[in-house]
């Protein structure tokens, strides 16, 4: 039924790739390393986790900035994270940016061709700038795009919206530098990577990796120095708020006796209501093992209730890539070389005005 809408969809979409590619419509260019991290579906495929990783990898040998565009911030504008930073001021994703790297530029900025001048005037230290799901925002021409696809549910198989995920042609696709397969098996074998490059049919230049999801233990909502591991007699009353939440289940449902969800919209800001659903809920289990636990993005908005969770076991489970086939130090020496070549062009350039 949904199929009609998804070919008025998908030519609006095509329409508007080729007004930027005809340059109709004009994409910026700025002489300075922009890293894009995004995908073609709507959500759900790791592009914070994805992001987080490069600053981990980047952090110690440049000064990084990340700009998003603050989905479901309650202010407007330019606008740079500082102590008094709250999920509701730069929105959920910037916040888990700004929470585990607080020496870090994180900013966001609806228009992001307006921002990243803002960035480096305000920080001319900054040597690059990671655009947090601006893919789609072609206004800004990024010389490194990254894009990652679900391995339960590649590009290459999914509908456009609303009959499926996609938000954008299969075919930009081809725009990407790099192209990460995520939520693999982390026992992916060889002949199984070789059967899903043959269906993404990257091209020459374009490099291609895979990823599996590598679930830390929990610690607590308000004191991650309290962490837990899970196990197989414990009762979990999971609150999520994100756009997939496949993969979480089936790690839960691996180690614990038993789970319960609550499930929110993706981005969702909770409510006080929210939070009485949520404790009625938790009483609700007859366990003296029991807990609450959540996902790192729905944690930066749940802690404007400290006064009324305190008293709760309410946990946080961190997330994180692994890469597979051992290719972390092919894709760290990927990213490094991109930068260090616009540090080199600016080197010379300096050589040749003097």
């Amino acid at each position: 039924m949904l199929f009609p809408f998804a070919l008025i969809y998908r030519v609006v979409i095509w329409i508007r790739n080729k007004l930027f590619d005809y340059n109709i419509i004009k994409s910026a260019s700025f002489n300075f390393p922009l890293i894009c991290v995004g995908n073609l579906a709507l959500g759900g495929t790791g592009k914070t986790p994805m992001t987080e990783l490069i600053v981990e990898l980047l952090k110690g040998d440049f000064k990084i900035a990340t700009l998003s565009r603050g989905y479901k911030r309650r202010t407007k504008g330019f606008a740079v994270a500082n102590a008094n930073t709250t999920a509701l001021d730069i929105g959920d994703e910037p916040m888990q940016f700004h929470k585990k790297f607080p020496d870090m530029i994180v900013a966001v900025g609806e228009e992001r061709l307006f921002a990243i001048p803002q960035i480096l005037s305000q920080f001319p230290e900054t040597q690059t700038i990671i655009l947090d799901d601006a893919f789609q925002h072609r206004s800004v021409k990024s010389g490194l795009n990254i894009i990652l696809t679900d391995y339960n549910n590649l590009y290459t198989r999914d509908l456009m919206f609303p009959a499926g995920d996609l938000r954008d042609m299969k075919s930009s696709s081809k725009r990407a530098d790099v192209i990460v397969v995520t939520k693999c098996k982390a026992d992916l074998s060889a002949e199984k990577k070789m059967s899903i490059l043959k269906e993404l049919k990257a091209l020459p230049q374009q490099e291609v990796f895979f990823t599996s999801i590598n679930y830390g233990n929990p610690y607590h909502l308000f004191d991650s120095q309290k962490k837990m591991s899970l196990s197989a007699s414990d009762h979990v009353l999971l609150v999520c708020g994100i756009a997939n939440p496949g993969q979480i289940k089936k790690f839960i449902s691996n180690f614990v006796y038993s789970y319960e969800m609550i499930k929110f919209p993706d981005h969702h800001i909770f409510t006080t209501d929210d939070l009485q659903e949520i404790k009625s809920q938790f009483t609700k289990i007859l366990s003296d093992k029991k807990f609450i636990l959540t996902t790192e993005k729905d944690a930066v908005r749940l802690e404007k209730f400290k006064d009324e969770l305190m008293d709760f076991p309410i946990y946080v489970l961190p997330i994180k890539h692994q890469f597979l086939f051992n290719e972390e130090l092919k894709f760290v020496k990927l990213l490094k070389a991109y930068i260090i070549s616009f540090e080199q062009k600016k080197e010379l350039s300096h050589l040749v005005n003097n």
